[in-house]
């Protein structure tokens, strides 16, 4: 059973990430054109992983400004630079110390996905930002986060990680991205999924993903998905992927947040 001293420290957590959600539902609202490098962001900080030594992953190590440079994380400094705004916003109001950037990537990345598909709901309601949301809510996937929320405490690097653990997507072959997917633990279906954040160009991504046996009926699936009301087969794979990318290399602290609550001292208590 859980002790009061639990409970307390649950409540926290749980205020203060309802708090950062809604912070960088924010950002990202104001800033749509930069949420598909907010996932790239979050996707090529997690593949640093190394399975055989069990380190890089999600630890933030992306915003260094030696790792954010290097080529297979071109164009992503805006989506940083953005983030670097809200993690100000959101230590301004922590109680429990500052938020580590290994939890703000992920958790942007979290926002970015439930934007994208409020979006798209949104566009099938001719425009009209109540019925989009409403839609959502009935049809949506967001209740799949579950998982994800519940390993919020992830821990920063130290120090940027090794070079040469993540492909430049863009120029990479279709080989070249299954090799890397399967690496850290993941197949087809994984890479099918998050096809759109490898490289600037969905599409392209796709186009050549689709030559490839092993990958194309997912690709396939995820188009079909897409195509529909709920786009649930879509939302949820890449929920689940999300999910297994943002723990890779983390062991998460369950207290991280939480803070002593003041004492009252009754004999002080005027009756």
């Amino acid at each position: 059973m859980a002790s009061a001293a639990d409970l307390i420290q649950r409540r926290q957590r749980s205020e203060f990430l309802s708090s950062i959600k809604e912070t960088l539902a924010k950002a990202m609202k104001g800033n749509p054109d930069l949420i598909p490098s907010m996932l790239t962001l979050a996707l090529n900080d997690a593949m640093t992983y190394d399975k055989a030594t069990k380190s890089g992953g999600s630890n933030g190590s992306i915003h260094f400004s030696s790792e954010l440079s290097r080529p297979e994380n071109k164009g992503l400094a805006a989506a940083m630079s953005l983030l670097d705004e809200a993690k100000k916003e959101i230590d301004s109001y922590s109680k429990g110390g500052p938020i580590s950037y290994a939890d703000l990537i992920q958790y942007a990345a979290q926002a970015a996905v439930k934007s994208t598909f409020l979006a798209a709901a949104i566009r099938k309601c001719g425009g009209n930002e109540d019925k989009g949301r409403t839609l959502y809510a009935a049809y949506g996937s967001s209740g799949q986060w579950g998982l994800f929320d519940r390993q919020f405490g992830r821990s920063d690097a130290e120090e940027p990680d090794p070079e040469g653990r993540v492909p430049i997507w863009e120029k990479a072959s279709v080989k070249e991205m299954k090799d890397k997917f399967k690496e850290i633990g993941f197949g087809p279906r994984q890479l099918a999924v998050m096809s759109a954040f490898l490289g600037p160009e969905q599409s392209a991504t796709e186009a050549l993903l689709v030559n490839d046996p092993e990958v194309t009926p997912w690709v396939q699936k995820y188009q079909r998905s897409r195509e529909t009301v709920s786009q649930t087969d879509y939302e949820v794979d890449l929920i689940t992927t999300l999910t297994k990318l943002s723990c890779l290399g983390q062991q998460i602290n369950y207290e991280a947040y939480t803070y002593p609550v003041k004492k009252i001292e009754l004999s002080k208590l005027k009756l």
